[in-house]
């Protein structure tokens, strides 16, 4: 008989209390413990740190700001996933620093919910050029990669800044100051590359893992599991999401990726360059490569950066996604910063750690400390 979310509490608080920072990565693993009050049902030994799982957050400014250039300049529909229109970038007054402003300025600007709406779009208009700007990690990636095997109209083109989840986690580790104890993985992640990639966190770094799905039960059982390998000594990765997740993962969207994309250093905005964590477009597809096609736009546009790859100023949102600062530990949370107004990326998605907190009834900021002074020890 499967455990409930009480169940699980009950283990949680039977266990020898002990103090113990487990990192959670994903975004919406972020959501839904705020959204269900894990934070304060759970003993006050345990704490979770929200981690670089946001793929708006860290989408590089660079990227947003050649999305933006090719919009206002190539005479293209640019689509995009919802959350990136509204992601402002650092360029002089008076210009757009988003594609919402883009859009206001004239250029034609779409949001989509799925890649299936990008081929209708250029479906509907074979006489238009359109730029899919694909963002976001590999479950978001992978069905752009299924897209492209299956073929695509000819004036449908990507921009691809799509990222590998694993790498950023491997960084903070390599770092020796990660800031925490124990890491609970994200399912959705795994359920298509397989949990598999994740053993390089206990069987490298000995950091207690489990894998997690999306409920509160899954999310208790990897806190209880963690918590339980912490206390006995013990390092391995647990899979609570059985259901969904496989040593494996998915074959078969496995292999698209692998068909369609090959694995290079990628930037992240607020962090830098990561090895080996971001997605290019193979030879093979470079009829659909939109850095390629539009190169000569592109390059024009590398003029008009500053501060490329930076938060905005008084931005906190890097700190944030590393773990080094609660959300409400930034300056601008809640005064210069909100979900209307955002300043930086971590306000804008529905998985920034920013927006969850805010979303949460987190309203006002707290005194501008480390998460190290505040009792956390990052």
């Amino acid at each position: 008989m499967k455990r409930s979310a009480r169940d699980w509490l009950a283990a949680i608080f039977a266990l020898p209390g002990q103090p113990l920072r487990i990192m959670n990565v994903c975004g919406g693993h972020e959501r839904a413990i705020a959204a269900s009050g894990l934070r304060s049902a759970l003993p006050s030994e345990i704490e979770l740190i929200p981690g670089p799982g946001c793929p708006v957050c860290i989408c590089p400014e660079e990227a947003i700001h050649d999305a933006i250039h090719l919009a206002l300049n190539a005479n293209i529909g640019l689509l995009a996933f919802g959350d990136m229109l509204r992601v402002p970038i650092n360029v002089p007054r008076g210009q757009p620093r988003s594609l919402n402003e883009a859009r206001a300025a004239g250029a034609d600007v779409r949001p989509i919910a799925s890649p299936t709406e990008a081929i209708r779009f250029a479906k509907s208009d074979p006489s238009r050029s359109f730029v899919l700007f694909a963002t976001g990690f590999e479950t978001t990636i992978a069905p752009i990669a299924a897209m492209l095997t299956q073929g695509v109209p000819q004036n449908l083109s990507v921009l691809l800044a799509g990222r590998l989840t694993w790498p950023a986690v491997a960084t903070l580790l390599d770092s020796g100051q990660p800031g925490f104890r124990a890491l609970i993985a994200p399912g959705h992640v795994a359920a298509v590359m397989g949990s598999s990639e994740w053993e390089f966190v206990p069987v490298i770094h000995g950091i207690p893992s489990a894998v997690a799905g999306f409920t509160p039960e899954s999310l208790l059982a990897a806190i209880y599991s963690v918590s339980r390998q912490a206390l006995e000594g013990q390092c391995f990765l647990d899979n609570c999401y059985p259901e969904v997740v496989r040593p494996e993962g998915n074959v078969l969207a496995r292999s698209q990726l692998s068909t369609v994309l090959e694995i290079t250093d990628a930037s992240w905005r607020g962090i830098g360059t990561i090895s080996r964590s971001g997605f290019a477009l193979r030879p093979e597809f470079a009829r659909h490569d939109a850095a390629r096609r539009f190169a000569g736009i592109l390059e024009k546009a590398a003029g008009g950066r500053r501060r490329a790859g930076e938060m905005p100023p008084g931005c906190d949102c890097a700190r944030v996604i590393l773990g080094k600062r609660y959300p409400n530990q930034c300056r601008l949370y809640g005064t210069g910063c909100t979900p209307r107004r955002p300043v930086g990326p971590c306000m804008v998605s529905d998985e920034g750690a920013c927006r969850i907190w805010w979303t949460a009834g987190i309203r006002h900021p707290e005194p501008r400390v480390a998460v190290s002074q505040a009792g956390s020890g990052l």
